[in-house]
């Protein structure tokens, strides 16, 4: 039988997955899409590609039919370490050894007329990924590492999203949109025997055998992001869009690590934008975003909650809100030629008070900075590319150790991050 394109593309994507997606604001991308990065991350009131299902959907229905495939080559550079500790061999410091991924991105969009258009979107988020070697730690019994655990100490999550969208103008002006969220999601953790109920260590969870060194868990769920799309004048527009939390399944196999027996949920976001065309070469943009990590109790609830790892209820990585300012500047120097650039700007979710656990995700990013251009290289074809830039941002506190250890015996601990990323994508009108 014959698949219809936007399945093609859907099934091509989710084929060619390669691992984390992008962790700059908490464990989300900075931007969806080669031309959004660029400016960044500013997407909510363009309308500039066909990854509305990621950004916002109702934007599908001003894009025209086209194919955008890209490929981000994302670089984290993480480090933690401990120092001050009264009990000096759990002093020391550890840099991440994974610090190259290879991000891929697809969008389609083919217009059911005049007034509707359906696509779909094909995006990640994760991040949350660490590959710390061993060190020279030592807890009491031996060599260890930086979490008292054995062998190296990590964690890997990937989310990949698949969105078929629909859009409607509902006024030649005004459009909606939605987009179904196809939820799909792996992790897996090593190293961190230690809250595992090993000897010599209190019983930190109520799920013994199901904290780490148990392969890839794999989650499902299903979402909608639903958009708004408005022209006001010639040259003044407004977006909205806004997505509730995806309620996934649990990862069984890390039940006495994440809280709520394995709960990893994915929270709740909301954008508003606003694109200004200063002149006909000239548009500004800008977006304002909300994401509620503390909605999900694995990931916002405070590590210091008084129950197991695992229970309902339980203690999670501590991550507050996430507030960001997305501003992006383009220029069509020619009918050829577009250059952009942005500025992101968000707090970071991660607090002093949660700094052990949050050594396995270090998400502590504030401020990015983007560049890019646009080459038409025919009337039907087109080539971006995005560079982003984000400075080392870091967060210290005082270590969990000093409660299982006694006071001062973990000292305080530091966690940090710098990162960059380069990438292109190919687009194609038909």
């Amino acid at each position: 039988m014959h698949r219809p394109p936007c399945l093609k593309a859907a099934a091509l994507a989710a084929a060619l997955v390669a691992g984390p997606a992008f962790a700059t604001n908490g464990y989300f991308p900075h931007g969806y899409g080669i031309r959004a990065k660029a400016m960044g991350g500013a997407s909510v009131a363009m309308t500039e590609d066909s990854m509305g299902g990621a950004n916002n959907p109702a934007t599908m229905v001003w894009v025209g039919s086209r194919l955008d495939a890209g490929v981000d080559v994302f670089s984290p550079h993480r480090d933690a370490q401990r120092s001050g500790a009264g009990v000096p061999t759990l002093n020391g410091r550890v840099d991440s050894d994974s610090e190259v991924f290879f991000v891929p991105e697809l969008g389609y969009n083919r217009m059911l007329g005049s007034d509707l258009a359906a696509g779909v979107t094909v995006y990640g988020n994760g991040g949350m990924n660490t590959d710390y070697p061993q060190g020279s730690f030592n807890c009491g019994a031996g060599p260890a590492n930086m979490l008292c655990g054995s062998g190296g100490l990590g964690v890997d999550l990937t989310q990949l999203i698949v969105a078929p969208t629909l859009s409607y103008k509902i006024h030649p002006d005004h459009s909606i949109g939605a987009a179904l969220l196809l939820g799909y999601q792996q992790f897996k953790a090593r190293g961190l025997q230690a809250f595992d109920n090993a000897p010599g260590f209190p019983p930190f969870t109520g799920a013994p055998g199901r904290v780490t060194g148990n392969g890839y868990a794999r989650s499902h769920g299903v979402g909608i992001r639903l958009g708004y799309y408005g022209r006001l004048t010639d040259t003044l527009s407004v977006g909205a869009a806004y997505a509730p939390k995806m309620n996934m399944s649990r990862f069984k196999e890390y039940a006495g690590l994440f809280a709520d027996n394995g709960g990893f949920d994915i929270p709740e976001h909301y954008s508003l934008g606003l694109s200004f065309a200063a002149t006909p070469s000239l548009t500004l943009a800008l977006d304002l975003e909300r994401i509620r990590y503390s909605g999900v109790g694995s990931v916002g609830r405070a590590s210091s909650v008084p129950l197991p790892l695992g229970a309902s209820g339980g203690p999670g990585f501590g991550w507050k809100d996430v507030d960001v300012v997305k501003l992006g500047v383009q220029w069509r120097v020619d009918p050829a030629w577009t250059v952009r650039a942005g500025i992101n700007r968000g707090n970071s979710p991660v607090t002093g008070d949660n700094i052990t656990f949050n050594i396995l995700s270090p998400g502590v990013m504030k401020e990015h900075y983007t560049a890019g251009f646009g080459w038409a290289m025919s009337a039907s074809d087109e080539l971006s590319g995005a560079l982003m830039v984000a400075p080392r941002q870091s967060v210290s506190g005082p270590s969990m150790f000093n409660a299982m250890m006694g006071a001062g015996a973990g000292g305080n601990e530091t966690i940090g991050m710098r990162q960059f990323s380069i990438g292109l994508a190919w687009s194609r009108k038909f």
